[in-house]
């Protein structure tokens, strides 16, 4: 593990690789699953605010999903917010297109300039997932076998977690955060790369 402030890195963000590859796997991130994608507390609030502005991007579906369920949820085994699931299927904010490959429709929404929010920080974010202690918050690499196209194509572009995860990454916690995380890895890749 890698200490930056009060976070704790695993060391999979360096050393494994990761492009998502959606032509393969076709968004089954937002598809399969328990549960609906975790949610931030500071986020809940959000999801109520731009729900209006972003039903004209999500199934009809979805809409009746969130309008039964909220436009969040917790999950029943350990409390924690997620996003409502359709039929426990999909997440209720995704959409399909003509392939049927999935597109987040708050992110439809934003790229449209409708709303100023792009999507729940954990998706954006993924295949990092963020725990957090009393003391110390951990991200770690969360590998699933929905992801393995994505892997392969990591590794053949050469594409480290975090350099992947750039965006988010600085959306979460910061340029300054980003930069120093960039330098330990650096320093990590000297160290233990090959």
């Amino acid at each position: 593990m890698i200490q930056i402030d009060d976070k704790l890195i695993s060391e999979d963000i360096f050393s494994e690789e990761f492009v998502c590859n959606l032509t393969k796997c076709k968004g089954a991130c937002c598809v399969e699953g328990d549960v609906g994608a975790p949610l931030d507390k500071d986020e809940l609030e959000t999801l109520d605010r731009i729900f209006d502005k972003i039903k004209p991007y999500l199934t009809q579906e979805g809409i009746k999903a969130l309008e039964e369920q909220g436009t969040w949820t917790t999950d029943p085994q350990d409390g924690m917010y997620v996003t409502p699931m359709v039929e426990n299927r999909e997440c209720a904010y995704v959409t399909f297109d003509e392939k049927g490959i999935t597109k987040c429709g708050i992110e439809k929404a934003y790229e449209d300039g409708a709303v100023d929010w792009q999507k729940p920080i954990s998706c954006h974010l993924y295949p990092i997932r963020i725990t957090e202690y009393s003391t110390f918050t951990a991200l770690n690499y969360h590998e699933w076998s929905v992801c393995s196209d994505a892997c392969a194509l990591g590794k053949e572009l050469q594409v480290p977690v975090y350099k992947f995860l750039k965006t988010p990454l600085t959306r979460k916690y910061g340029e300054e955060f980003y930069g120093v995380l960039s330098e330990a890895a650096d320093e990590w890749k000297k160290a233990y790369g090959s």
